[in-house]
């Protein structure tokens, strides 16, 4: 386990909490978005503000920590490559368990359970875990979003009223070759 860099943005000291049940304190910062914060397509850039609002309460097992997060996001439409500027704002619930409380009770390692580092949170993971969880899966401009022409590319929506002929099977292409030559050859010449 790696030790936490009580400076870290994403780290917050617990300690005046006393690890008295009952006890908690607000917390409000701007703090820059870590890396891969998102999905490939739409995610919060690296090092943009993240607004947080936490609160966080001391209870028997741990320090229980209550907030919001706000991001700008920036990415694209999955159907027209458009960009996408928009906001996520997520909410979030984690208890951190006292680390020597646990070894104490000789529980087994449990990667599912967020752990205390010296009264240090790193609220990294659970972050990343309720934007990325906030997120649409495909990402759209708009809902109704026609998409590109699969044929040359041009964005629909800029051109709603865009056709091509109607494509030939390639196993009939032949045949159209054929029926092209009958009219060069017309008789009636």
């Amino acid at each position: 386990m790696n030790t936490l860099d009580p400076r870290a943005p994403l780290v917050l000291d617990t300690r005046e909490l006393g690890r008295r049940p009952g006890s908690q304190r607000q917390v409000s910062r701007t703090v820059p978005a870590p890396a891969d914060l998102g999905i490939e397509v739409l995610s919060v850039p690296e090092g943009a503000p993240v607004e947080l609002d936490l609160r966080l309460e001391a209870v028997m097992e741990g320090v229980l920590v209550t907030g919001t997060a706000s991001a700008a996001l920036e990415g694209e439409c999955v159907r027209c490559l458009e960009p996408i500027h928009d906001d996520v704002e997520v909410t979030f619930q984690e208890l951190f368990v006292y680390d020597d409380i646990r070894d104490s009770e000789g529980a087994e390692e449990d990667d599912e359970v967020s752990m205390l580092q010296d009264d240090l949170v790193d609220l990294e993971t659970v972050l990343r875990d309720a934007v990325v969880l906030a997120l649409p899966f495909q990402p759209l401009c708009q809902d109704d979003c026609p998409g590109l022409c699969p044929e040359c590319g041009v964005r629909l929506a800029d051109e709603p009223d865009h056709t091509h002929e109607a494509a030939i099977d390639p196993r009939w292409a032949a045949l159209t070759e054929l029926t092209g030559e009958a009219r060069q050859q017309d008789p009636t010449d």
